[in-house]
């Protein structure tokens, strides 16, 4: 047998564990597209390609709609199995959940909203397979308690938005984008939907990360960029949980690199016919060091899947708490249950990013000890893992986590609802 079909033996074993988790259905509207996308992954990541195919064959298949109900146009699927999707997904391109992560929230917001019109108008853009990017984030210009973008109104009533955004994730892919600026009519923070195909909008691809290098985490320019005011919302009012299920979306993504870590370490295994002389084997594959050490990187990656997986179940409860709120609006236990479920979500998110952070770290470094300094070479692609799992690691830093699930454990106290990242806010 080839090395290439024993690679493909390998991986499709280990994959099929990934697809037996989801519906029936579910799999084969999915899977012989991500079999097609995780083909190409490594040498993408290589040559920088952007999987702007990826993107679109997902896409079309109903990713973006995926949590929309039936009715609706959508897949209909909770939390916890559209998870188990993202993770099968990173699995073959470990980009493409967080490609999607900004329109994950909004469709969120669509699904929660007190806003009949507003759920209405994007659901419907939803179901039509729009999509949307994040460009909250700025590298320069704000503070942690103000936006550097600005939006105001022109003479003849025309809200503008004016600034420069960057880790704008899946933007360069998406319709719209989901930005932050700061209204000047009333000084509040706002969230706003931003049409990307029009005058005054410039999306560049300028990302220059190690890891997670496709993913179009680039800058966005606004100069006077027209913002719909049903657009509109105060940061303040976005649904509550929309911490947790942004590291819901990376935890995901960390989930699948470790699946794909050991598939790759296995294949790459499985093919490799020269051996040490000081081994217990005449095959690698038999050596039975090199079999405990796929064990344990197995048992690391199942057990930080496991985690990913009770996130989706405490983000999947604050989601039924929402619905309820907003339906029972003058029913303040329900706004309070509410309210704790989102903490409880975004304080499970951090216990799993504290364990995951690690663990997929040290898996995707380990895998090369089951190899020689051939799996080192940069067209194996398996550094790329690593990379990857880093880049991922490094957004919204699990050093802060410890101390809120500290404080949680100690006081009973849910950490701040919102944070923001930027210059510190002059004293009051």
């Amino acid at each position: 047998m080839s090395t290439a079909s024993v690679a493909a033996e390998v991986r499709t074993h280990i994959d099929d564990q990934l697809w037996a988790r989801l519906p029936v259905e579910i799999e084969a509207r999915f899977r012989p597209i991500v079999d097609v996308v995780a083909e190409g992954a490594g040498e993408r990541d290589l040559t920088r390609e952007l999987p702007r195919d990826a993107v679109a064959w997902l896409r079309e298949a109903g990713l973006g709609r995926a949590r929309l109900a039936l009715a609706d146009g959508g897949l209909g699927l909770d939390c916890p199995t559209f998870t188990r999707l993202l993770v099968a997904i990173a699995a073959a391109d470990a980009n493409i959940p967080q490609i999607l992560r900004g329109h994950v929230a909004l469709v969120e917001q669509a699904l929660t909203t007190t806003d009949a019109a507003f759920a209405r108008r994007w659901i419907d853009r939803i179901a039509a397979g729009e999509i949307s990017g994040n460009s909250w984030s700025e590298a320069t210009g704000s503070t942690t308690s103000r936006a550097g973008a600005e939006l105001s109104t022109d003479a003849d009533g025309i809200l503008r938005l004016n600034g420069r955004k960057f880790y704008t994730t899946g933007s360069i892919f998406a319709e719209w984008t989901d930005t932050v600026a700061h209204r000047l009519s009333d000084g509040v923070d706002v969230a706003a939907l931003v049409r990307l195909d029009q005058p005054g909008v410039t999306v560049i691809d300028d990302w220059d990360g190690f890891g997670q290098r496709l993913t179009g985490t680039g800058t966005i320019v606004f100069e006077d960029a027209v913002v719909d005011p049903a657009d509109v919302l105060p940061v303040a009012e976005r649904f509550a949980y929309q911490t947790g299920l942004y590291q819901l979306v990376l935890l995901a993504v960390l989930a699948g690199i470790a699946h794909a870590s050991v598939a790759d370490a296995a294949a790459a295994v499985r093919a490799r016919s020269r051996v040490y002389s000081h081994g217990t084997a005449a095959r690698v594959q038999d050596d039975a060091q090199i079999q405990a050490l796929l064990g344990e990187l197995a048992a690391s990656a199942f057990a930080v899947d496991a985690s990913v997986a009770a996130v989706a179940e405490a983000v999947e409860d604050a989601y039924g708490a929402a619905l309820a709120a907003r339906d029972r609006p003058d029913d303040e236990a329900a706004i309070d249950r509410a309210r704790r479920l989102a903490g409880l979500a975004e304080i499970r998110a951090a216990q799993a990013q504290s364990f995951a952070t690690g663990a997929v770290q040290q898996l995707t470094s380990r895998l090369f000890d089951t190899l020689g300094a051939s799996a080192t070479a940069r067209g194996a692609h398996l550094d790329r893992h690593w990379r990857n799992a880093r880049t991922v690691s490094s957004h919204n830093p699990v050093l802060y986590k410890n101390r809120w699930v500290g404080e949680w454990v100690l006081h009973d106290r849910l950490p701040q609802a919102l944070w923001a990242v930027g210059t510190p806010s002059p004293a009051k």
